[in-house]
């Protein structure tokens, strides 16, 4: 019997050297693990995390409401207030994406945590995945608290007609601004560069993107630099969803944000899996 050789899976252990990977499927247990990992760490601290920004995102609504609403103002055949209101809840749902896949890796860099990334058995797609399925996971808390707080308040309609578009539209964009936040979390060194981008990046491009105005109403050239602005896309196509008419071409947007989409997930893979700026 001791002449006997081992079991096959007991020998393909034996076979490896020491830190390499024996996991050849998918590891979903792992995936799923840092998922709920990221997914508490926002949810401990949800009043900062998710009702702070859907409030603030709210403010806006209300102050434009009361500032413009009152007077009747029109924007593509609907009141000012039903036209901004998509975009103010896609615009929250997409600044919070990014600050969610920033925090995680940063932290963990500055506090010498990184290893908590690094030594579970995930390889980079798996890492990536479960990162920026976390962020998405508090882009949409976000987006969905302020559209229930937007149905209680009088005299807005985001009831969507196109419930595709929303999803779609909805999911890209903060998948987009996740996989820019966890490249930004590997290139800084310290919270200032995170923030740097985040104030003088995401945010004028969230704002200048066709959140509180159509581009009928801007000159010519701003409007070709907007269409330059792939966060105009994400928000024209959301407001499609709710309104079921847009300032661009639907399947243009769709198409936009699915090869930026793709770029990105190389871009986030290819640095991940080579340890760029994360790995000593």
């Amino acid at each position: 019997m001791a002449d006997q050789n081992p079991q096959p899976e007991i020998q393909s252990l034996i076979r490896h050297e020491p830190g390499v990977p024996v996991i050849r499927n998918v590891n979903f247990p792992g995936m799923f693990a840092l998922y709920m990992k990221e997914v508490r760490r926002f949810m401990k601290v949800q009043l900062q995390t998710i009702w702070a920004p859907a409030l603030t995102t709210l403010l806006f609504l209300v102050i434009f409401t009361v500032a413009l609403g009152r007077g009747g103002l029109t924007v593509m055949g609907v009141s000012f207030a039903d036209f901004v209101a998509p975009g103010l809840i896609i615009m929250g749902m997409v600044q919070n994406s990014f600050q969610n896949a920033t925090t995680g890796l940063l932290v963990g860099k500055v506090q010498g945590t990184i290893v908590d990334y690094l030594m579970p058995p995930l390889s980079a797609g798996e890492l990536l995945f479960a990162l920026a399925a976390a962020s998405v996971t508090r882009a949409v808390c976000v987006g969905g608290a302020v559209w229930l707080a937007m149905l209680l308040w009088p005299g807005v309609h985001v009831m969507p007609q196109h419930l595709w578009a929303v999803v779609w539209f909805g999911l890209t964009g903060s998948v987009m601004l996740a996989f820019i936040g966890l490249l930004t979390a590997m290139w800084a060194d310290k919270f200032d560069h995170a923030a740097a981008v985040g104030n003088f990046l995401v945010a004028p491009l969230s704002l200048l993107s066709g959140t509180f105005y159509s581009m009928d109403h801007v000159a010519p050239l701003f409007r070709s630099i907007s269409h330059a602005n792939p966060f105009f896309y994400a928000i024209s196509g959301f407001r499609y969803g709710f309104l079921g008419q847009s300032d661009s071409s639907i399947m243009l947007g769709v198409a936009v944000m699915l090869g930026l989409n793709l770029a990105l997930a190389l871009v986030c893979y290819g640095a991940l899996a080579k340890g760029w700026k994360i790995k000593a």
